[in-house]
This record gives C-alpha cells, sequence and structure tokens, in this order.
C-alpha cells in the first residue's frame, strides 16, 4: 500500500513538473505579455538600408570596405559597424518570404526576441518576489521600449544586459564568469558600434567600486582589491580583442568619430536631451523617480556601483534620448533591490505557495493559455498585411519610392535625410544624397544638407553635386523654392512628399 503511494507520488511530481504555481505563472504571463508588446511594426528608415546591406553582404561574401549606397560618399572608406546584425536581419528577412512574404513580421520578432531576452537578464538581476520584479521590470520595459526598433541597437540593449548579468554574478552572486568579457566584446563589435556601451558599463562599474574601497573601505558589500584588478585585467583584453573584425585598429577610435558629429545632437531626434512633454518619456520618468524614491525610503545603502552606474547612464540618458534603453538596464535592478528591501521594511513578505494541485493547477494552466491566446491575437492584430501597410505608408516614403522605380528617372539625387535609408532599399537604382550612416557623411556634408533643406545655397550644393532630381518633403521649404523654379518640374507630389526633376531651361 505505501509503495503505491510513493509510485502515485513520483508519477505526480512527474506531471507537476510541467504545473506553474503562483510565482511562475506570474513570471510566464509577464513575458508572454512583455513579447506581445515589443513586437513593433518595422516604420524607422534606418532598418532598410541595415538590409539592402546585408543584401550587398551575402551577394558579394565580403564586408564592404568603402561605401557602395551613396553618390556623395561613393567609393569612399566606411566602417561598417553593424555588418555582423545586418546580416543576421537580413537572413530574418529573407525567412519569411521577404518583400513578397513575412518579412515585415520577421521584423517585428527579430525585435520582440532581443527586446524579451534583455529584459530576462534584468529580470535575474532583481530582487525581492515575483511580483515585485514583475512591477519593476514593466516600469523599465516602458522607458526601455520607446527606443525597440528594428535595428542593429537591439543587439546592443541584450548585449548589455548580458554584460551587467555578468558584473551582478561577479559581486553579488560570487560567480566568476568574467572569462566570457572579451568573448563577448568579440560578438558585440561584429554586430554594432554600441559596443563602446559595454565599455562605459565596464568602466562605471569599476570606477564606483574603486572609490566606495577608498571612501568606504569597511563596506563588505565591495569587491576587493584584487577583484577589481580582474574585472580590469578582462576589460583590458575585451577591448584588446576589437581588433577582430573586418576594420581591425580603426574600431579603437570608431566611437570618438560618431560622438564628435555636432549635426547628431542638432537636428536628429534620437540624439537630442529627451522631450518631457511627450508622453513617450514618462516610462523614463516613472523609473528615474521610482529609483530615487526606493533609495531614499528603504534605508538601505546604495552599492557604489550602482550610483556610479546610475548616475551616469541618468546624464547620458538626459544628453541623448537613446541612451535611455540603457538606463532602463541599469536602475531597474537598483529599483527592485530597494522597493523589495522597503517593502519587507514594512513587512509585507509573500511566501512563495506549494506547487498547486488539482483544479487550481488547471485554472493556472489555463489562465496561461488563455493569456497566451491573447498575447498571440494581439501579435497577429498589430502584424495584420493592410495594419502593416498602412503603419508604414503614414512613416515611410512608400509610394514615392514606387513611383521612381516605376518613373526610371535619371540623374543623380538630392534626398530627405529621414528617407534616405527606407529609398536605398525600395529604390536601389538611386543613389542616395544622404541617409542614416551619419559617421559616413561627417560633420560638414550633413550641415550642408540642412541648409540646403532649409532653402540657403541650394543651388550651390546641386551644382557641386550635380543634382537633376529631389525627392524631399513636400511642406519643405526647398520644396516651395523649387516649385517656383522654372528650371525644375514637380513630377510627383502626395500628402509627405514631392519630387522634382531638373528641366532643359535649368541652367
Amino acid at each position: 500500500m505505501a509503495q503505491a503511494a510513493s509510485q502515485d507520488g513520483n508519477r505526480w511530481r512527474g506531471r507537476s513538473f510541467f504545473v506553474l504555481d503562483t510565482h511562475q505563472l506570474t513570471a510566464a504571463i509577464l513575458f508572454i505579455l512583455l513579447f506581445a508588446m515589443a513586437v513593433r511594426i518595422p516604420t524607422d528608415t534606418d532598418t532598410w538600408w541595415h538590409l539592402r546591406t546585408g543584401d550587398h553582404i551575402l551577394a558579394n561574401r565580403a564586408v564592404p570596405l568603402t561605401d557602395p549606397f551613396s553618390h556623395t560618399r561613393l567609393g569612399e572608406p566606411w566602417i561598417d559597424h553593424s555588418w555582423g546584425s545586418q546580416v543576421v536581419m537580413t537572413l530574418f528577412y529573407r525567412l519569411l518570404g521577404g518583400e513578397q512574404g513575412g518579412g515585415n513580421v520577421a521584423l517585428a520578432l527579430y525585435t520582440a526576441i532581443l527586446a524579451s531576452v534583455g529584459m530576462g537578464f534584468v529580470f535575474l538581476m532583481c530582487e525581492g518576489d515575483v511580483f515585485v520584479r514583475a512591477f519593476t521590470i514593466v516600469i523599465g520595459a516602458a522607458a526601455a521600449a520607446v527606443f525597440w526598433s528594428a535595428r542593429p541597437q537591439m543587439f546592443s540593449f541584450t548585449l548589455s544586459a548580458g554584460l551587467l548579468y555578468l558584473l551582478h554574478l561577479y559581486k553579488r552572486r560570487g560567480r566568476d564568469s568574467l572569462w566570457l568579457i572579451p568573448l563577448l566584446m568579440v560578438i558585440w563589435v561584429n554586430l554594432h558600434g554600441g559596443f563602446s556601451i559595454g565599455f562605459i558599463l565596464l568602466i562605471g562599474f569599476i570606477g564606483g567600486e574603486s572609490i566606495g574601497r577608498v571612501l568606504d573601505r569597511k563596506n563588505p558589500d565591495l569587491l576587493s582589491w584584487k577583484q577589481i584588478r580582474r574585472l580590469l585585467m578582462f576589460t583590458l583584453v575585451g577591448a584588446a580583442v576589437l581588433v577582430l573584425n573586418p576594420n581591425t585598429t580603426q574600431m579603437w577610435s570608431y566611437p570618438f568619430r560618431t560622438f564628435g558629429i555636432g549635426a547628431l545632437q542638432d537636428f536628429i531626434q534620437e540624439w537630442a536631451s529627451p522631450n518631457f512633454h511627450g508622453r513617450e518619456t514618462w516610462g523614463f520618468v516613472l523609473l528615474l523617480l521610482g529609483t530615487f524614491g526606493a533609495v531614499g525610503l528603504s534605508g538601505k545603502k546604495i552599492g557604489w556601483s550602482d550610483l556610479a552606474l546610475v548616475s551616469g547612464t541618468t546624464f547620458m540618458s538626459l544628453y541623448a534620448g537613446r541612451n535611455i534603453s540603457t538606463f532602463a538596464l541599469v536602475a531597474t535592478p537598483v529599483f527592485s533591490r530597494h522597493f523589495a528591501s522597503w517593502l519587507e521594511s514594512l513587512g509585507w513578505r509573500i511566501r512563495r505557495p506549494r506547487r498547486p494541485r488539482g483544479g487550481m493547477a488547471i485554472l493556472n494552466g489555463a489562465l496561461l493559455l488563455v493569456v497566451l491566446g491573447g498575447g498571440l491575437l494581439k501579435i497577429a492584430a498589430t502584424l495584420q498585411p493592410r495594419i502593416v501597410e498602412s503603419a508604414q505608408k503614414e512613416y515611410l516614403p512608400v509610394e514615392v519610392a514606387a513611383f521612381l522605380n516605376q518613373a526610371n528617372l535619371s540623374g543623380k539625387m538630392f534626398n530627405s535625410y529621414n528617407w534616405g535609408g527606407y529609398l536605398m532599399f525600395a529604390a536601389p537604382d538611386y543613389p542616395v544624397f544622404v541617409d542614416g550612416r551619419t559617421d559616413l557623411y561627417d560633420d560638414a556634408l550633413l550641415r550642408q544638407w540642412l541648409a540646403t533643406t532649409g532653402g540657403k545655397d541650394w543651388e550651390a550644393t546641386f551644382a557641386q553635386f550635380g543634382i537633376d532630381l529631389v525627392v524631399i518633403e513636400r511642406d519643405s521649404s526647398l520644396a516651395g523654392i523649387l516649385r517656383q523654379n522654372p528650371g525644375w518640374r514637380e513630377v510627383y507630389s502626395d500628402s509627405m512628399a514631392s519630387v522634382f526633376e531638373r528641366t532643359e531651361s535649368a541652367p
């Protein structure tokens, strides 16, 4: 009889492996909803020049070292810092049929997968019960999600989270996996130019721990000098191995080239300071204030490396909005640690329940299936072909590209910076004037483009580059000037764009 009971118990335990308790169910629901939220229609114009480059790499079986896509920088040296992710994105795009199939679905899934993996690392770094973690993850995701899109920067988001997790294990769990840092950096430098974020995080962490060692020697939570030196050694090795990419030693100085382009801050939104009048920044504000509030209420002293990283990434986010996603990765675990500590001081602690049986197990499973079904329906609704087409026509010059391909116009093109990346992909027979590769065009040309679009010295620019074709925003100053100029003819116009062609009477 006892033997039979034991066998029944073993059978139940084998089955209960697939039964989720309340905490596991909460975590599962959190990430189902997070994944569904991260599915985005690809409307970012930079997505498309990355795809065009990925096509070029796969067709030529080589990473371009000079520009093949513009007429203003054709043949000049170009550091394609995102070649690895471009190949991955292109393969994803082709996997579901590309333009003729579900390429947009593939790009949306690419974004959601990397966003979810990144937030998964954050979840592992958080403290408190699953409800505290879920609460802080939702706020962190709301802050970071503003800059989730089908671009190589998603790899930087995920790898930043992975690096922070390695530092978390080293400091808080006593697990030394620092040997992975050089490997991570080799992968990162071949996927995206945002590898510099990794070194910012490492330097901030090392600096915080070192300052703590000097000013707060008796703090038992600090790394020892021996541990700090070991981390510094692997950081230096990580910097050394950056040469293991097609552009070799140029990658050591590459981040400084991009930072030095002043036009980025002047007219490119993601490089500008956040606009706090827009609702898209509210997640950032909530996470920032929540972190400060939790640290103040918890009575728990903030760690020196936490202080350095939160302060540093806060400054970075206020300087350029694109850094908000990095701030979210850093601040969310800090928020959770202090928020959980404050709740415990109030006596609010939820014990982990026993594994459910019978009707409760069935109810949990049913709830999970309902949420999973709802998530799939949300994804399907978002990615309906007509919805995708409508969104892309709202943000991208889809009709303009179709016109160019059909009209087969000749001559060099002057185009909107915002549309260059899409035109490079959708109208490949027309080399662009500029696109999202700011490091290629440098500050001088981008400012010249900006002045020309505003109607200043446009004739000199057109003469310098031999411009015979203009694709520009319909309501831009340049479009208004060309409409009044007998040397130019408006051959296409819609609610978004105008296309002008030089006439025979033009000088």
